[in-house]
């Protein structure tokens, strides 16, 4: 394997990366990689950083690896996770919305049901971060997330309240069917939340409007919001619940926003 190699892999590398985290986390490493290719008398020093354990010994005519060099699989991996964008998913950018969207999404997870931390996406690095633990003395009702390949006004992901029997751990992801819309405002921001059934689930996939929920099942979501942030000295508020047609209409204009998004970005 030659040193051309790495410099082409690493060349590529930063010159097609299509979303700003995966220059915020690889590019420093491509970088010290594709520096380290400029210069033949450095191509020795390379090769033993990409080959630490190996005692071969490199061409001088034409920079060539000898058929001694064997590469450690561990490297061969780090090597790979410079240069491939599939290595690093991003769920909100890499994971798709779903063949049935926008009536059936997938969701990603970032708080479990019954949860008191606030779990959110680092929309840098794609991992699920605490974001605080809630002040006052209530936990959330259901499973929440966020839709990927879906922008709002508020440049986040669409949020979703996910209803089913069982908590789930951050970071999964899963299939809902979209069945209403709560309205809300949080301090004069505009920050609807879809109110979706898990179509995993036995015991709610049948539910396709939240008109079927039971009145107490509205009231103890209407309560959660309006009051998680009362200790924060931070003002909710929280319209009447919309039927599942406006949900879906939500989500689609979502995914067109992003789709707008995406564009605009690759034209820079």
């Amino acid at each position: 394997m030659t040193a051309k190699f790495y410099s082409r892999v690493s060349t590529w590398a930063l010159t097609n990366s299509h979303f700003p985290y995966i220059n915020a986390v690889y590019r420093p490493h491509i970088q010290f990689i594709y520096s380290l290719t400029l210069l033949p008398s450095n191509i020795h020093y390379l090769l033993t950083f990409l080959y630490p354990s190996s005692s071969g010994k490199m061409s001088e005519e034409n920079n060539e690896v000898s058929p001694q060099m064997r590469a450690p699989r561990l490297n061969e991996r780090i090597l790979s996770s410079l240069s491939r964008r599939s290595v690093a998913a991003h769920p909100w950018h890499d994971l798709e919305i779903g063949p049935g969207a926008p009536q059936i999404i997938n969701v990603v997870i970032e708080i479990p049901k019954g949860s008191k931390v606030k779990y959110e996406l680092d929309k840098k690095t794609g991992l699920i971060k605490v974001d605080r633990i809630l002040y006052s003395s209530v936990v959330y009702p259901h499973n929440y997330g966020f839709i990927p390949r879906t922008l709002c006004e508020d440049n986040d992901p669409m949020d979703v309240l996910v209803l089913m029997q069982e908590p789930v751990v951050p970071g999964c992801f899963l299939r809902a069917r979209a069945i209403g819309l709560m309205p809300m405002i949080d301090q004069g921001e505009k920050d609807d939340k879809i109110i979706a059934v898990c179509a995993d689930d036995p015991e709610y996939r049948h539910y396709t409007d939240i008109s079927q929920l039971a009145p107490h099942r509205l009231t103890e979501i209407r309560r959660f919001f309006e009051d998680y942030k009362k200790n924060e000295n931070k003002e909710v508020a929280v319209d009447e619940f919309l039927p599942s047609g406006t949900a879906v209409d939500a989500i689609q204009y979502s995914m067109d926003l992003y789709a707008e998004y995406i564009l605009h970005t690759l034209r820079k």
